[in-house]
């Protein structure tokens, strides 16, 4: 357990600080996925086929590319694109984004995809009758929305966005390769430091394990908040 020791002679400092990193971007991708999912799901339920088409082609093809591939298109790609239109402005030197903005937002856009099925499910599993009350009250779209259908939405959802959470939490071990000193990258910068890759590997499995724990407590915790009266 001396490896695991705070200060010069362990890597348990370390260790704390990339699971706090791991915290931060699975959160944050977890809340850039569901503005992705607010903007495309009512783009997947529209009648408007173009805009159908337009919801589809974002689900199918972010969920049928590996994750690992758009983490890369964003990292490469993301550093092209800012320096394309910086050039438009007469600045030609090399620009670098943040390697937790791009892990955040590659995951986010994945996270995104899965958050828009889910949510495009949960609605069509309401009753088309609370569709139908809120249009006779003369209920404004935008009212009732987020005053009928939303709550609605989040308590068939919220046990399928647990499945969401987990594959988003497990995705940030893929932006290791970014850079960014998360769980899996502190764990590699130790095995190699200590040539005893088994131990912080396995201690890696462990703090994934507790993280997703803690994470399905809270989650079921708002499952029955969500369900009362059902």
């Amino acid at each position: 357990m001396e490896l695991l020791a705070f200060g010069k002679n362990g890597w348990g400092d370390e260790l704390f600080i990339a699971t706090l990193m791991t915290i931060a971007v699975s959160i944050t991708a977890m809340l850039i996925g569901f503005l992705f999912a607010l903007i495309f799901t009512p783009l997947k339920l529209s009648k408007n086929k173009f805009l159908n088409l337009i919801g589809n082609s974002y689900t199918t093809v972010i969920r049928g590319v590996p994750e690992l591939l758009v983490i890369y298109l964003f990292f490469f790609g993301g550093s092209g694109a800012v320096m394309f239109v910086a050039s438009m402005f007469g600045y030609n030197e090399y620009i670098e984004i943040n390697a937790f903005i791009t892990g955040s937002f590659a995951i986010g856009i994945i996270s995104g995809a899965y958050s828009t099925e889910v949510f495009r499910g949960a609605i069509q599993s309401i009753d088309k009758g609370q569709f139908e009350a809120s249009q006779v009250l003369g209920l404004k779209r935008v009212v009732y929305f987020f005053r009928v259908i939303m709550p609605q939405m989040l308590r068939l959802a919220i046990p399928n966005l647990s499945n969401v959470w987990q594959i988003t939490l497990k995705d940030t071990s893929l932006i290791s390769v970014t850079g960014l000193v998360e769980i899996m990258r502190q764990s590699y910068i130790a095995a190699g430091s200590t040539r005893d890759p088994l131990f912080f590997y396995s201690f890696a499995a462990v703090l994934y394990l507790s993280l997703t724990f803690l994470s399905m407590k809270l989650i079921n915790r708002l499952e029955i908040k969500y369900s009362r009266g059902f």
